[in-house]
């Protein structure tokens, strides 16, 4: 097998899988504290109602996109850094699997910076498409190295 080719073993793949349980872990809590927020801004706030009134458009619609995507994408992580710890799959797919699932937080918090600073859509695309490779990666991988 060639360098890349290798399975990783469990002490490798919990190095490169524990960037993505970190990661993961951090992202899902701020994210949940987001959703926190957000219920105080619907029920609470000053200006509550006109918060619960755009519901479905403008800000509040653009935040809760990034609360679920947050929460949701942070827990990929996890899995996806707890698996790299039990499945063997090549030391390359491990490798570009869990920058790949990192770079897959970009979506969030781009939909975050266009919501409170205006910043292009680039960044959620970016993270849409590479948690998406991610997770087609990794499925390709366990399927390859079923046998390992």
């Amino acid at each position: 097998m060639k360098n890349g080719d290798e399975l990783i073993d469990v002490k490798e793949g919990m190095a490169i899988g524990r960037k993505n349980l970190i990661a993961g872990f951090w992202v899902m809590a701020s994210f949940m504290f987001l959703g926190f927020a957000l219920v105080y801004l619907r029920d609470f706030a000053p200006g509550a109602a006109e918060w619960a009134a755009q519901y479905g458009t403008g800000k509040h619609f653009e935040t809760r996109l990034a609360h679920v995507h947050g929460t949701l994408f942070g827990f990929l992580n996890i899995v996806i850094g707890y698996l790299l710890f039990q499945i063997r799959i090549c030391r390359k797919g491990a490798r570009v699997i869990s920058i790949s699932a990192l770079l897959g937080l970009l979506m969030p918090f781009g939909i975050l910076g266009e919501v409170t600073l205006g910043t292009s859509p680039v960044f959620v695309l970016i993270g849409a498409g590479s948690m998406t490779f991610s997770m087609l990666l990794f499925g390709f991988a366990i399927f390859r190295h079923k046998q390992a």
